[in-house]
């Protein structure tokens, strides 16, 4: 179990958090909740130690698991041993080991020393350590030949699935595991919802990812209103049970402003006469009724609706035989398809199936999108009449460029993108994106990850685009805005190709799927659960 007493955050003169006490249970699975700058990273710093709380006590377990975010911390050890590190007590029996047997000669003391070093490795499990670590980056998608490589040889995606390794290994008594999904495929997520179902310890989580948390969480940690309230079920269930209560609350101050208006107007119809007790008396009753103010809640809602300036043709879009290289390894080999007005595609597979590959040779001959550094080895490209693509890229830094005019504002870039758009124009779809007030005179150079992200939105909504192409538009946004792009995909009348490994949104928005697999592309004609339900 992990307690916790009183514990405060704040920075300047933003709360985070106050006096909040709260016990995770042993064999519950807590998501960890609230929107972007809620304080949820930094409630799980003080859980694991890495910060102090500036008031408050935090009991923890000996041996927890936790997500580490610095993917070049471990460049220097293999693979293996990264994950093995995850048990800190075996790995530092391990490594004394090695270095006794490193010496020349051994003294008695040495021996004794062995033999208590055994007895840790054998009661941490260190004797199966490699089979057991194989078995958890296997799941991870970080094949047998990875295994033995330095750590500063991967990837970034693959680095974070070893850190992710690390954090389960060792059969920690509690696991802290913020946005575990992150950069993991659709089938590396359904094999960590499997193994955290079946998990024993206290798992907290953050995730933006709905559907995970509703498969995962048995409760839900929220940080709302400057404090800490635990709610029963997944996310949907906090969603609901979170409404109700806030519903109640208000409710029941309306009922006691109604009682003390009724009260106060006695008061000033009999203050000066002859009923002064039972004036006294309902003064102290306005008193005891006087309406505390409900904290107000930290949630913001984006809203996002998507819009055509004009539709395109029937026929969107059509390409033959796309072949694509990189040196040996052939990623696209001869893939043709068409698109219809209307079709919303989903690219599903494996990290490094070609998804991203085939957004770039479908924007190869785009004006304006293509990537100058990417040239298609083969195939042909059609794009139809009427055809105006809006582009959502991985690297949303790219699309923005703040680097070449970063004292821009934010209200002038988007602006650039319709010159003709009035001034109130522009603030109304900067503040749906919750650009509001002054923020839309912020630069460029100050914007976070999810900020920009948020921009991109607006130059979409701005431009009106009537094909929308996403990859992996989720990566810097939080809970409620994943719900709101849901929402806007599922309402849009153009064509979307997307590109995703959130699940809802798969299931929700795709109506036909392209699924990358062993080097071939399923185009499937229908929704995932139809696929899923030929596939199981």
């Amino acid at each position: 179990m992990i307690s916790v007493s009183n514990v405060t955050m704040r920075y300047g003169a933003k709360v985070l958090f106050e006096e909040v006490t709260v016990n995770f249970v042993q064999g519950r699975r807590y998501g960890l909740t609230g929107p972007n700058g809620s304080g949820k990273s930094t409630f799980m710093k003080v859980l694991t130690g890495e910060i102090e709380a500036q008031k408050g006590v935090v009991v923890r377990p000996r041996k927890m698991g936790v997500l580490r975010q610095d993917q070049f911390a471990f460049d220097a050890y293999r693979v293996i041993d990264t994950v093995i590190m995850g048990n800190k007590p075996l790995w530092a029996a391990l490594e004394e080991r090695d270095r006794i047997y490193e010496k020349p000669e051994m003294t008695d003391a040495d021996g004794m020393r062995l033999g208590e070093l055994e007895g840790i490795i054998g009661d941490e499990d260190g004797y199966t350590a490699e089979s057991d670590a194989a078995v958890l980056l296997d799941g991870l998608d970080i094949h047998e030949d990875l295994h033995g490589r330095k750590m500063s040889e991967l990837q970034g995606g693959q680095k974070v699935r070893v850190l992710l390794a690390q954090a389960l290994f060792g059969k920690p008594e509690a696991l802290m595991l913020d946005e575990p999904t992150n950069y993991l495929d659709l089938d590396s997520i359904h094999w960590l919802q499997d193994f955290l179902q079946n998990y024993n310890g206290t798992l907290i989580t953050i995730s933006h990812d709905r559907h995970f948390l509703n498969s995962v969480t048995t409760h839900i940690a929220d940080i709302d209103y400057e404090t800490i309230i635990t709610y029963t079920g997944g996310y949907d269930d906090m969603v609901m049970q979170k409404t109700q209560i806030r519903s109640t609350l208000e409710s029941q101050n309306a009922q006691r402003e109604k009682k003390i208006a009724q009260l106060n107007e006695f008061i000033a119809r009999f203050a000066a006469g002859t009923r002064s007790s039972q004036v006294t008396s309902r003064r102290k009753e306005v008193e005891r009724l006087q309406t505390n103010e409900l904290a107000r809640s930290n949630i913001q809602r984006p809203y996002i609706k998507f819009d055509q300036v004009r539709p395109s043709g029937k026929h969107v879009l059509e390409f033959k035989h796309i072949t694509k290289f990189y040196d040996d390894h052939k990623v696209i080999d001869g893939f043709s398809a068409n698109l219809l007005r209307g079709d919303k595609v989903v690219l599903m597979g494996r990290n490094g199936a070609g998804k991203t590959t085939m957004i770039k040779s479908l924007l190869a001959n785009y004006p304006g999108l293509s990537d100058p550094e990417f040239t298609l080895d083969n195939g042909t490209v059609f794009w139809g009449h009427e055809a105006q693509v809006g582009y959502f890229p991985q690297d949303v830094a790219n699309m923005i460029e703040a680097d070449k005019e970063p004292n821009l504002t934010v209200a002038d870039w988007l602006h650039r993108w319709d010159p003709q758009a009035h001034v109130e124009d522009i603030r109304g779809i900067l503040g749906q994106m919750l650009f509001r007030g002054e923020e839309g005179g912020k630069p460029l150079k100050a914007l976070s990850g999810g900020e920009q992200a948020r921009l991109l939105f607006c130059k979409l909504m701005l431009t009106k685009p009537n094909i929308l192409v996403f990859d992996e538009p989720t990566n810097h946004l939080d809970l409620e805005s994943i719900n709101a792009l849901n929402i806007a995909l599922q309402r849009y009348e153009g064509t979307v190709l997307l590109v995703t490994h959130d699940h809802d949104l798969i299931d929700e928005v795709g109506t036909r799927l392209w699924i990358f697999e062993n080097g071939q592309i399923e185009d499937f004609q229908g929704p995932y659960a139809e696929w899923k339900g030929k596939h199981n």
